[in-house]
This record gives C-alpha cells, sequence and structure tokens, in this order.
C-alpha cells in the first residue's frame, strides 16, 4: 500500500521525494476535479439546448474595502503565516506527521503576523485601486457553468461535514474516546453522508439562481458516479479500512488470469496500521492484516467507473429532467448493496436484521431511484434534454 505519494513515488520511480501528501487526500482532489469537470460539460450542453438559462445578478463596484474584508484578510494571513513558516522550519516533522502538525497549535507567530499584515495591506490596496468618484450598481448575467467551481467548494465542504457526521454516528465509541479527533482527522469519511448533505447543500445554492434542481441533480450525476470509483481507488491504494470481510477460499477458477491480489488481500503498509507487524519493516506504516481480505475498495472503484460510462452514454436518451439523478440513485443503491455482502462494517438492529447503515440507506437510493424513474416520466412534458 502507498499511504503517501512519496511511497508510491520510490515504490515505483525509485524516487525518495518527501512530500506531505497522502495518497486518499490526492485521490480525493482528483475526484473532486473530475467532478466538476463533467458538470461543466453537462451544463454547457444543457444551455445549448435551452434548458438553462441565465441569472441575473446585482453587483455593486467601486467601493473601497471595507474593514470587515481587511479583517477577514488578515485573520486568513495569519493563519497561513503562522502554519507554513513553522512548516518551512520544520519540514521533516510535517511530513512524518501533517495531520498532526496541522491540527496542533505549533506554529510560527511572527510569520503569521507578517503574512497578516501583507495580506490586509494587499487587499486595502486592491480596494483602492478599484475605488471609484462614485458608487455604481452593475448588472451581470451569470451562466450556470460559470459557477461550476462554487458548486463544487460547496459540494466538497458539505460532503466532508456530511461524511463526517455520518462515520461518527455510525462508529460512536471512536466519537467518544477521542472526539476532537474522530471530528477533526482527516480519516473517518462516509460516502452516504457526503452525497446527502452535498446534495442538499448544492440544491439549496443553486435554486438562489433559477437552476431547476432536477437539471442541476441529472448534470451532476455522471460525476458523482466518477468520482466516487476514484476515490475507492484512493482507499485501495492507501488501505484505509474499507476493505472486505475474511477471504481464505481459493480464487475461483473463472479469476485464473487476474493476480491473486484481486480476490483477496491483505494490505501490507495500510495507512491506517491495521494487523500485525511486517518482519524487517521499520518505520510508520509497517502493519499487514493477518488474514486477507476481500478488497472490496478496488470492486467499487471499477464498477463506479463502469457505471459512470453507463450514465454518461444515456444522459442524452433519457428526455425528462430527473432520469438520470434517478438512475444514478438505483445504480448506485444497488452497487452498494451488493458489496456490503462482503464488506467489512458495523451492524446494527433494524426491524429484527442485523444491517449497516449503509444497506439501509442504500435500500432507500433504490426504492427513491425506482420512484423517480416513474414518477419523473408522468410528469414530464416530453421535451429532449
Amino acid at each position: 500500500m502507498y499511504p503517501t505519494i512519496s511511497d508510491f513515488l520510490l515504490d515505483f520511480f525509485g524516487l525518495n521525494l518527501p512530500l506531505p501528501i497522502q495518497t486518499f487526500g490526492f485521490m480525493l482532489a482528483i475526484s473532486f476535479f473530475l467532478a466538476a469537470y463533467t458538470l461543466k460539460l453537462e451544463l454547457l450542453r444543457k444551455e445549448k439546448s435551452g434548458l438553462l438559462n441565465c441569472h441575473i445578478v446585482t453587483t455593486v463596484q467601486g467601493k473601497p474595502a471595507s474593514i470587515i474584508e481587511i479583517l477577514s484578510s488578515a485573520v486568513t494571513g495569519f493563519i497561513i503565516g503562522f502554519k507554513l513558516v513553522f512548516i518551512l522550519f520544520n519540514y521533516s516533522e510535517f511530513v512524518n506527521d501533517t495531520q498532526g502538525v496541522l491540527l496542533s497549535s505549533k506554529g510560527n507567530a511572527i510569520g503569521g503576523l507578517i503574512v497578516a499584515a501583507s495580506m490586509a495591506y494587499m487587499r486595502y490596496r486592491e480596494g483602492e485601486k478599484n475605488k471609484l468618484p462614485e458608487v455604481k450598481v452593475v448588472q451581470e448575467n451569470i451562466w450556470p457553468h460559470q459557477m461550476v467551481m462554487n458548486i463544487t467548494f460547496t459540494a466538497a465542504i458539505s460532503g466532508i461535514i456530511g461524511a463526517k457526521l455520518f462515520h461518527n454516528l455510525e462508529n460512536w465509541d471512536e466519537l467518544m474516546a477521542n472526539p476532537v479527533y474522530a471530528l477533526l482527522s482527516f480519516s473517518g469519511l462516509t460516502m452516504y453522508g457526503g452525497l446527502i448533505f452535498g446534495t442538499v447543500a448544492v440544491i439549496y445554492m443553486t435554486r438562489k439562481y433559477g437552476i431547476h434542481p432536477l437539471h442541476i441533480a441529472d448534470a451532476a450525476a455522471p460525476g458523482i458516479m466518477l468520482a466516487y470509483g476514484t476515490g475507492r481507488l484512493g482507499c485501495q491504494l492507501s488501505g484505509d479500512g474499507d476493505w472486505g470481510v475474511v477471504n481464505l477460499a481459493p480464487k475461483p477458477d473463472w479469476m485464473s488470469f487476474l493476480p491473486d491480489w484481486f480476490w483477496s488481500y491483505s494490505y501490507p503498509h495500510n495507512v491506517i496500521s491495521s494487523g500485525v507487524p511486517m518482519e524487517g519493516c521499520f518505520g510508520k506504516h509497517c502493519m499487514i492484516l493477518s488474514q486477507p481480505v476481500f478488497p472490496t475498495p478496488l470492486y467499487e472503484a471499477i464498477i463506479c467507473i463502469t457505471l459512470f460510462f453507463v450514465l454518461w452514454s444515456v444522459r442524452k436518451r433519457l428526455i425528462f429532467p430527473g432520469a438520470v439523478f434517478s438512475l444514478y440513485l438505483l445504480l448506485n443503491g444497488i452497487e452498494r448493496f451488493t458489496i456490503e455482502q462482503i464488506r467489512i462494517n458495523n451492524k446494527f438492529l433494524f426491524l429484527g436484521m442485523q444491517v449497516t447503515q449503509a444497506e439501509i440507506i442504500a435500500s432507500c437510493l433504490i426504492i427513491l431511484g425506482l420512484t423517480g424513474l416513474i414518477v419523473f416520466r408522468k410528469k414530464s412534458n416530453g421535451v429532449n434534454q
């Protein structure tokens, strides 16, 4: 496994570059980029088809920077300088414990004050440069595709909050044992929490700009599926604990052309240091699972990337609003419910059955997806997308 990008570079290319970049975080960033890129392509297509229109936004130009804006820049600058200068002088510590350094109170106060003053002054100068003798009100046409970065940022922040919340609700004992670490650490994200919170936040945001929620949902659906698939690649590469149950069965004959780790894997050097110590290994990530398990992140990555191409290929043929997103919910629910049968997860007693949180949500998504396909089709006026 490759907990950090440095581990990957060293193993594949022999390059010993100490970089403070976790593999999962790197793949997560790629996932957001792919989701944003596909969303922009779909919004542009819908705009050209006349399904989405621009929104008039009124802005005020010519005002100098306010005290709040200058103070905000100063506070941001202090945080950046406080951490950045400390990192520059303590780079080895930062590489060895990136999360610990970022979440600690360690920093350089002088660096923070210098960067704070610099950013506050730059914000002040920018306001003076743009100041006009008379303030004027300007109306601009904002198209949906121009909001992709704002949409992505909103989805990312709200999605991470939702993912952390759902994970902590599912792992209440971990939260009670160490609340600060559980709430602020980079590990422990539940996909469905991110999906629910991200969807609600984006719909709320875009409605203010007159964008129909079904159109934005349809446009985002293929990219969400792709992002989930590439995100699972990050889980597989780093070994973050999202693996399957113990698998001691022999590899089936129909999988004979595939490597053994495709069927069962022990995740050596996993990022969460789970398992038993590895012989002859010294360092931070020297653990291996005592028994091999199903590599479910790999399976999910392959399935969901394939499902992205399915959604992308049918998106123009599903002619009623809400169809693509409903199909996404259906496919996502089936995929996750199926993989949960061989995936390790906490189980709860629900209606007399032992089920996982993901099984409950996946079942709801299947029902919502089927219902959406039926209801939205009936409400459709037959206009092509």
